[in-house]
């Protein structure tokens, strides 16, 4: 700890930051301009016909990927934390995260067909699973306790995130409707490579302690893991090529494996001798905080499933006589983002203690997607671009708010509740909510056509709806099991 307690308070070369915070922010932006640009244009390169310069996939199993590989990048933070914590430190695992993330980017731009999709997504989501799992803390390591300009600097380090989320769909799709999808994959593979090469840059800037390992493995025991994670992808390969696991189950395979986990973490945690009673409490409090957590990114992520699909078959893109490119509609929420955080934030703290309290904010989280969903209704049941471009905006807004609601107070609300000897443990449970509920995004989104619309829009916006009252009417008894976390 004392490479993060001895941290001077002079380093102020970035906007009164330290200077290493525009290393980080330069790479996450990056990052995250090349994962959200490429998948701004994923789905429909998948389920376009050859034709059209795609894949020629059949809809529901190009929903099914999209999905899979989405819970797949959240399963995989839980390996880029641990490695992390036991391996090679947290620095490191970013870096080799990101030279990841760019090779699936330039498989997915030079290998052609289903191969190239397989390798680069692959890819892809293993590396962003190492960025996204230790980003953030090596912000942490760059401010000493107490210092007063870790909130500032942690907006700015999310602004890049939004930065990066909001531009990178709009480059990538402009230049697939100009030049094709590749063009679009390579772009989102220069964007990753320019993170990279600045961030090595500035490597020498981060203090000692980011590349430290917290918990190194005993001797002997990196063997028997790597074994064993050879092991399993070996497995894993064989049922491939036997056609037990085939692209149209890809999603229910990593919603089984997701279960699994969760399941597994939360006995662990709730059975270990090291879990208190009060912890133990607070960890069955956390139970319907992570239901919550799974429905309402269920419904979310559709944003690159369901939303997907209907900006490419129901949307009216026409402005002006101009067609806008599909993919422009995933940077929508980045800039609602990036222009109502602020005012959450101010918010939350003028109201002070009475503020809406955890679950009551996941629960209007939870119900804010319902009436998101419900909204699409008296759009519903047309036909090829007779859905209004002001409608789906107007939508993506209720989408911004229920992020908003849930989504920031997630991880915060996790690390207060984790008992001592399981931090890492439950914060990794928040992440698999959120894989679970991605890859559910892509199992949900093989029901949906434009014929089923009324039907399908009414039942989850109805479902997520009732599931945040219920949430809203359990609140003091929630509240109870996690005190005197509010």
């Amino acid at each position: 700890m004392s490479g993060v307690l001895q941290r001077p308070r002079t380093d102020r070369g970035f906007l009164g930051q330290p200077r290493a915070l525009a290393n980080l922010f330069g790479v996450e932006a990056w990052e995250r301009f090349s994962f959200y640009g490429m998948q701004g244009i994923l789905l429909i390169y998948l389920y376009h016909s050859v034709a059209r310069g795609g894949l020629g996939l059949d809809q529901g199993t190009a929903t099914s990927v999209v999905g899979a590989y989405g819970g797949t990048v959240y399963l995989s933070t839980v390996v880029g934390a641990w490695l992390a914590d036991r391996v090679l430190g947290p620095e490191r695992v970013l870096f080799a995260g990101g030279v990841v993330v760019l090779a699936g980017h330039v498989a997915l731009a030079v290998l052609p067909g289903v191969a190239g999709v397989g390798v680069g997504l692959v890819l892809v989501a293993l590396g962003s699973g190492g960025v996204k799992a230790n980003a953030t803390t090596l912000v942490g390591t760059l401010y000493a306790e107490g210092d007063e300009r870790r909130d500032a600097g942690f907006s700015l380090f999310y602004l890049g995130i939004n930065l990066g989320g909001l531009v990178g769909p709009l480059l990538t799709g402009l230049l697939r409707d100009t030049a094709g999808f590749h063009w679009g994959f390579g772009l989102a593979a220069l964007g990753m490579a320019a993170g990279l090469v600045q961030y090595a840059a500035g490597r020498r800037h981060l203090p000692a302690h980011a590349r430290s390992v917290p918990d190194p493995l005993p001797a002997g025991r990196g063997r028997r893991t790597a074994l064993g994670a050879l092991a399993a992808a070996a497995v894993l390969a064989v049922l491939c090529l036997l056609g037990v696991v085939t692209a149209e189950r890809l999603d229910e395979l990593v919603v089984a494996l997701t279960v699994a986990a969760s399941v597994a973490l939360f006995a662990l945690v709730l059975g270990s001798a090291r879990t208190t009673a009060a912890e133990r409490r607070r960890v069955l409090g956390f139970v319907p905080l992570f239901l919550s957590s799974v429905a309402f990114w269920a419904l979310f992520q559709q944003q690159f499933t369901v939303v997907a699909v209907y900006s490419d078959q129901r949307l009216d893109r026409s402005v002006l006589g101009w067609q806008v490119p599909v993919a422009w509609v995933q940077s929508v929420n980045p800039v609602f983002i990036v222009l109502l955080a602020p005012v959450f934030a101010a918010l939350w703290t003028r109201l002070g203690p009475r503020q809406p309290s955890t679950p009551v904010k996941f629960a209007l989280g939870t119900a804010l997607m319902g009436v998101a969903f419900l909204l699409f209704l008296p759009m519903a049941g047309g036909g090829p671009g007779s859905a209004p471009l002001a409608g789906l905006v107007g939508i993506l807004l209720v989408f911004t708010l229920a992020e908003l609601s849930l989504s920031p107070v997630g991880l915060s609300v996790t690390t207060k509740l984790a008992p001592a000897a399981f931090r890492a443990q439950l914060v990794a449970l928040f992440f698999l909510s959120t894989a679970l509920g991605t890859a559910l995004s892509g199992t949900l989104a093989g029901y949906y056509s434009p014929e089923a619309e009324h039907g399908y829009f009414g039942v989850l916006g109805g479902t997520a709806v009732a599931l945040g009252v219920l949430l809203a009417l359990a609140s003091p008894w929630v509240r109870r099991l996690t005190h005197p976390v509010r």
